[in-house]
């Protein structure tokens, strides 16, 4: 005899989806929100009563707790879609991965959206399974959106880490203006990340399905830039390829051209790309026909743009017609509070990709936040992937090894600015010594070995100068 199978009571379900650990958002068919899962607060720190009763449309419109996202395109196609999305909410955005799935009543007409989400940091729990999952994304021929954009580049680059007031303002910037066309002009020292906003103004555009072609105005010879740009005709000069070639902003049509290092783009092509910019259409080097242009235009540079109109290297309307949106970003020494975040990251994607543990102590961080970074980000991620690749088998680096790496001085000993006996001095000294070692030894042994005594000498000082251990 057979035993009818007990459905499961409506309460097994809640228990369930209450237990799941990917974050799930519910909205009716007006896309109010209707229901969170404790799993929705866990991973994107937004409390239930920050998003319970309102619609999806008023919460990106706030821009203060999440933007982009899936449900909004279910609700305008009737489609599942697969989105990324940004949580803002406590200051730092964290990027996620949303499938939005509709759901229909017996008549057809749409019930509401269910949006499953998972923050991308995430994908740092695959660890060893990591490049054989980038691999697989890579085999697929018609990549989704969100595959698409899970490639190791765009992981390392997704977002603009940091806590400092800049760069919170950098991202209300960010969302505010990245959904419309308006020019960008991005300025800062090199290395200081312009490119990664660059990023994430495409990514959270109307465009972001669309091309995205960037070009290095300083890498490109200036008599080759006019055609890299606009493109040329067949026999347009010699040398040129026979049956003509599309410009960079022919392959970026209807997307975004992002121009790196504007500043340094010849005068007499200043005047062409104001020209595009202002009748939005080309013509190819040695031809005639027009050709129409929908494309947005984000720029960026390292240099003040003033000074290069003061001395005519730099014409004064173009710089208005791409400075619509200004976005600058400050040097890393000037927001230090910025570092331990970005160590933290570069930590991270380094042990994934060496398959080696970095551990840095308080006191690493601090010689970190106290060094000038003329190279800036860029800089400090070189100094994280040396660090991470020198302390294989052993997780920690001495501050000494760090210091070097940056050309630091050892810090004077406090104990040189106050006078006292010989007995006195040579004490202080053998007190800030064994301070120091201290630190960065994982136990008494350790320490000893590098003073050169054993460790029931180091134990008899501790207990000597009353040092905290």
């Amino acid at each position: 005899m057979t035993v009818p199978k007990k459905p499961l009571d409506p309460a097994d379900f809640k228990e369930i989806i209450d237990n799941l650990d990917e974050s799930l958002l519910i909205t009716d068919a007006e896309g109010r929100v209707r229901y969170v899962n404790p799993a929705y607060t866990a991973n994107t720190g937004i409390p239930a009563d920050a998003v319970m009763g309102r619609t999806v449309r008023e919460i990106l419109d706030d821009g203060h707790i999440f933007t982009g996202g899936a449900v909004m395109s279910v609700l305008e196609t009737g489609k599942k879609a697969y989105r990324l999305s940004d949580v803002v909410y406590n200051g730092r955005p964290e990027k996620g991965y949303v499938i939005g799935v509709p759901v229909y009543r017996e008549d057809g007409s749409l019930k509401g959206v269910i949006a499953q989400s998972r923050p991308i940091k995430t994908l740092r729990m695959l660890q060893d399974d990591y490049t054989q999952f980038l691999s697989e994304a890579n085999k697929l021929e018609n990549p989704t959106v969100v595959l698409d954009d899970f490639n190791q580049d765009a992981l390392r680059d997704s977002r603009l880490i940091g806590k400092s007031k800049a760069i919170r303002e950098i991202w209300t910037t960010i969302t505010r203006f990245a959904p419309t066309t308006a020019s960008v002009l991005i300025t800062g020292e090199s290395g200081c990340g312009k490119e990664i906003v660059a990023d994430e103004i495409y990514f959270m555009s109307e465009r972001k399905n669309k091309p995205f072609v960037k070009v290095n105005c300083a890498s490109i010879p200036a008599n080759l830039l006019e055609s890299e740009l606009f493109g040329y005709e067949k026999g347009a000069f010699t040398g040129a390829s026979s049956s003509g070639k599309k410009g960079l902003f022919e392959v970026a049509n209807t997307g975004t051209l992002l121009l790196d290092e504007i500043g340094d783009m010849p005068l007499d092509l200043q005047v062409k790309l104001l020209r595009a910019i202002q009748s939005k259409e080309i013509t190819r080097v040695g031809g005639t026909k027009k050709i129409s242009l929908d494309i947005r235009i984000i720029a960026s540079t390292n240099v003040d743009l003033r000074e290069k109109i003061k001395e005519g290297l730099f014409r004064q309307d173009l710089y208005y017609r791409l400075n619509v949106v200004p976005i600058h970003i400050p040097p890393l020494r000037e927001r230090p509070e910025d570092i331990p975040l970005l160590c933290d990251h570069f930590i991270v994607m380094y042990r994934i990709r060496h398959g080696n543990e970095l551990i840095l102590t308080d006191k690493h961080y601090d010689i970190l936040q106290s060094y000038s970074w003329p190279g800036n980000v860029r800089e400090l991620e070189n100094v994280i992937e040396y660090l991470t690749i020198f302390s294989k088998g052993t997780s920690g680096v001495e501050t000494s090894t760090l210091r070097g790496m940056l050309d630091i001085q050892d810090d004077a000993p406090a104990f040189l600015s106050h006078g006292g006996t010989l007995d006195e001095q040579v004490a202080a000294f053998e007190k800030a010594l064994i301070e120091d070692v201290l630190k960065d030894s994982k136990s008494l042994r350790e320490a000893g070995n590098k003073l050169g005594v054993n460790a029931s000498t180091v134990s008899r000082k501790i207990k000597l100068y009353n040092i905290e251990y």
